[in-house]
């Protein structure tokens, strides 16, 4: 656990403006990452630590290995703040179930023949492209700062075989419906700390869904919506600041992944007031990155 420090050393500070001096990465305020995930309503095995007279808890699936399940797609992108340091938009544009609502073949103790439930739908290209068109762009119609609307808004999406091309012809369409410039590109292939939600996003959200009893699939989506929209939007800044940490380190290894995730001590610069917006790199290894995308 980092420990909050009040003020830094002044070799710190130091530091600190000669790094800002060097070359920096653009604040990636324009830059939308999505994906999806399978969230999971229990862990297979969960640790309590009991006393002697307590009874050991009680689970009710029926088998550890078809604990309910359902994917969500999910998009966010850096908070803004004022000049104030108030957050006035959270980057959290929504996160969306694959799920459909269909009439139950056969009735129960626990509902009647007929009644609505809840099932996962296979997530095809198809879909994705619906998604993107009915929820991400309204999203981001709905919540995108409106001093900001004239800039060229980026989606990040990896390169799954569902996801569609950059160049989709109903999704461009779709978009210019919007009014927007919105594009699509693909992250780099084999890259998945360069998506913020895989990169640490996804098992913070997953840890505190954990936290809260889902019984059945519609308990479960509730909850992960309910924890996406309270999520601390602070944390979200600083997974943003790590993902350009992973790519100075990728840079150090010529592109490479065989690299730790770097850790900058976030939660103590933040006390301090010395977190910058973005992180900078050396000016050798900027020289050196484009020497090497120029021989290659």
């Amino acid at each position: 656990m980092v420990k909050k420090r009040k003020n830094l050393s002044d070799n710190e500070r130091q530091a600190i403006y000669e790094a800002l001096l060097l070359r920096s990465f653009i604040g990636m305020r324009n830059i939308i990452h999505t994906d999806e995930k399978w969230f999971n309503t229990t862990k297979k095995a969960k640790r309590f630590y009991m006393l002697p007279e307590e009874e050991d808890p009680l689970r009710t699936i029926h088998n550890k290995n078809s604990i309910p399940k359902c994917m969500l797609l999910c998009a966010v992108c850096p908070p803004r703040y004022n000049a104030e340091g108030q957050c006035y938009f959270d980057g959290k544009l929504g996160i969306w179930p694959f799920v459909r609502q269909e009439p139950a073949q056969r009735g129960s103790k626990y509902r009647d023949k007929g009644t609505p439930i809840t099932k996962p739908i296979n997530v095809t290209r198809d879909v994705s492209r619906s998604y993107l068109i009915t929820k991400v762009l309204l999203a981001i119609v709905a919540k995108w700062p409106i001093e900001a609307r004239g800039e060229t808004i980026w989606i990040q999406q990896d390169n799954a075989r569902t996801h569609i091309e950059p160049n989709d012809e109903v999704f461009c369409q779709a978009v210019r419906q919007t009014g927007l410039d919105i594009r699509i590109f693909n992250q780099p292939a084999n890259s998945p700390d360069l998506n913020v939600l895989d990169l640490g996003f996804f098992a913070s959200l997953q840890s505190k869904t954990f936290l809260t009893s889902s019984k059945n699939m519609n308990d479960l989506i509730q909850n992960v919506q309910k924890e996406f929209s309270n999520y601390d939007e602070s944390k979200i800044r600083n997974v943003f600041l790590t993902l350009q940490g992973c790519m100075i380190e990728v840079m150090k290894k010529g592109g490479g992944n065989g690299y730790k995730i770097p850790h900058m001590n976030k939660e103590a610069l933040e006390a301090a007031g010395m977190l910058p917006n973005s992180l900078s790199i050396d000016r050798e290894l900027y020289h050196a990155v484009l020497q090497q995308l120029y021989a290659a």
